[in-house]
């Protein structure tokens, strides 16, 4: 496992930090998504012996899903900004004997990589947190190899609802989209994945929708409140809500989303692939 000797500012790439709290959400997310991100996967062919980058892997991201497809004699490159999260993705794939991963400290819109070095190249929920995507997706053009494919999982918060109807929750989802555009990332960044993608170069884009829509007891129901309360003190900060607000809105909405009755929907997450014109 290695690191560049760079370390950029992850706050400068991802706004809702790298707290403990964050970090686990991040491994909750991991696992939930899974079965979505394999049916990306699905769509690039991805193979044994193929190299292959996630870029804003975060603490665990899909480099297990990627080193399973290019094993045996691939290469998985995992790249995250926060340094923390490069250890904990490194001790992870550590402790999971993935030999085949490296994970670097890079900024995602400028890796420093070399281009055409990856058959395929990977984003998952990261558009949606930095001010221009099309950097990210150019850059990720720009790894692929002629041939090779970009796939990337992002969500849009349109199609949002709540039953039976809590204004808490619609003040939780106003204040987390009201956070993140101030940081000046759109959380409907998913319905312009595809075009970004053809701006950058790509073709054959394909696209798939998926409802986020969750029983309780998986840790996506909760997502809109738990991105919240991960960036609490940039909204407190901001003068969005205060303190004694989030804590009040949290007491109210959590026990609202666990509860088996409640229907509650984030939102759509948009699968993304293209290829990258030999």
């Amino acid at each position: 496992m290695g690191a560049s000797a760079a370390s950029p500012d992850p706050n400068a790439v991802y706004p809702l930090g790298s707290s403990r709290g964050e970090s686990e959400r991040l491994l909750r997310q991991a696992q939930d998504l899974a079965g979505d991100s394999a049916a990306l996967l699905d769509r690039t062919g991805l193979r044994p012996g193929q190299r292959a980058i996630d870029l804003g892997c975060g603490p665990r991201g899909i480099l297990e899903l990627l080193a399973e497809r290019v094993a045996p004699g691939g290469r998985v490159t995992g790249v995250d900004a926060d340094p923390g999260h490069v250890a904990m993705a490194a001790e992870f794939a550590a402790s999971r004997g993935l030999a085949s991963v490296e994970v670097i400290a890079a900024d995602a819109r400028h890796t420093g990589l070399p281009a055409g070095s990856f058959d395929l190249v990977h984003a998952r929920t990261l558009l949606v947190n930095v001010p221009d995507p099309a950097e990210v997706t150019a850059e990720m053009a720009r790894l692929a190899r002629p041939g090779g494919w970009v796939a990337a999982m992002e969500p849009d918060i349109e199609a949002t609802l709540c039953y039976p109807p809590l204004a808490a929750f619609d003040r939780i989802t106003e204040l987390n989209a009201a956070a993140l555009a101030r940081h000046g990332a759109d959380p409907r960044v998913g319905r312009r994945v595809p075009e970004l993608f053809r701006q950058a170069g790509l073709a054959d884009v394909g696209l798939e929708a998926r409802t986020q829509l969750y029983p309780p007891g998986v840790s996506r129901r909760t997502n809109r409140l738990d991105l919240v309360r991960a960036m609490r003190p940039q909204i407190v900060q901001m003068g969005l809500a205060s303190q004694a607000e989030l804590e009040e809105l949290d007491a109210i909405v959590r026990p609202h989303l666990e509860d088996p009755r409640t229907v509650v929907m984030t939102g759509l997450l948009f699968l993304v692939w293209g290829r990258k014109p030999a």
